[in-house]
């Protein structure tokens, strides 16, 4: 059976929920991964409203879609991030408080646990999102970043994230980082220390998306061989690199995205450099059978135009492992 084809709703919180479903159910898609801001998905209505979260099974029922996961990625960044004030643009009023940085830092981390709580009350098994990392600025290694000054940021992830995993557990629900540039693990070896960082712990694995791979890269068909156990949800997004030289690299130059003169951008997909037919093939040998969730990013695109195109590109290079070898007949009778 074909893998389900979800719209993270995260680039669509200017919407209502009953809005981007209208608009995603008339796409083609099957359900929506509900992001924990706008009105999509809120936590703490979660788990003071006893009809919150069959209301939100309602509404997306009125127009043929599910919900698989939810993603709480804004307060997330939080927990672990040296914090300033690009924060409180993105966290809730009651996450950011006064703005003192451990405060934030605490309440963030009390939020996912509540997020995992709602998560399990709306009967869905993962929660996606960031960590954030109290070295990312570190990234660069001058002047000399020490191994000890890299270690003291996976003690510092796995101290905040533990206690939140401990929830993640006890209410049967699973944490998927969306590995990514500025949170603890950003590539494959960061990943595997900070899955060392928890002790392998089984509540904390990955939400795989290769467009924060492939820029940079990073074998992203090798990290689902790697943690092939882990992947618990995957996000559909395409990355255009440049073949030839540019004037901002990786690092992306403090250009905005969409300026000529980047190595890398966002693409709608099918429209960019990576290479889905591989990522099947791998999730199939994986053994996933989960939402392929579409999150789209093209800024040269109008988004809805994207959207439609995005469901249909995900259905065509999708497709179900064998059950049987190719050449089987050959050897019965």
């Amino acid at each position: 059976m074909a893998r389900p084809v979800t719209l993270f709703t995260g680039q669509w919180a200017d919407l209502t929920l009953e809005t981007i479903a209208k608009k995603a159910a008339a796409w083609g898609y099957d359900g929506l991964e509900l992001a924990c801001w706008g009105d999509h998905f809120d936590v703490r209505k979660a788990l003071s409203d006893p009809a919150y979260c069959q209301g939100r099974h309602d509404l997306l029922a009125k127009y043929g879609l599910k919900v698989w996961a939810v993603s709480n990625h804004l307060v997330g960044q939080a927990v672990c991030d040296r914090i300033d004030e690009r924060h409180q643009a993105i966290l809730p009023p009651h996450v950011w408080g006064d703005g003192d940085p451990e405060g934030v830092r605490r309440r963030a981390a009390q939020e996912m646990k509540d997020t995992a709580r709602a998560a399990a009350k709306l009967g869905v098994k993962v929660v996606n999102g960031f960590t954030g990392s109290s070295i990312w600025h570190l990234i660069y290694s001058f002047p000399p970043v020490t191994p000890a000054m890299i270690e003291a940021g996976f003690r510092d992830f796995a101290d905040r994230w533990n206690p939140i995993l401990d929830v993640f557990d006890e209410v049967g629900v699973r944490f998927g980082l969306e590995v990514h540039p500025t949170e603890i693990a950003f590539d494959v070896a960061s990943a595997q220390r900070a899955v060392d960082a928890v002790g392998g712990r089984k509540a904390f694995g990955f939400n795989y998306d290769p467009s924060h791979f492939g820029y940079q890269g990073v074998d992203y068909v090798g990290f689902i061989e790697r943690f092939a156990e882990r992947i618990y949800h995957v996000h559909m997004k395409d990355v255009w690199w440049s073949p030839n030289h540019s004037e901002a690299g990786v690092f992306g130059g403090h250009t905005d995205f969409g300026d000529r003169r980047r190595f890398w951008d966002f693409r709608s997909l099918g429209r960019g450099s990576i290479d889905f037919e591989e990522i099947v093939r791998a999730l199939n040998r994986a053994g996933y059978a989960g939402p392929l969730s579409v999150e789209w990013e093209d800024i040269g695109m109008d988004r809805e135009h994207g959207a439609e195109e995005a469901c249909d590109f995900v259905r065509s290079v999708d497709f179900p492992p064998s059950d049987r070898a190719f050449d089987a007949a050959f050897s019965e009778g």
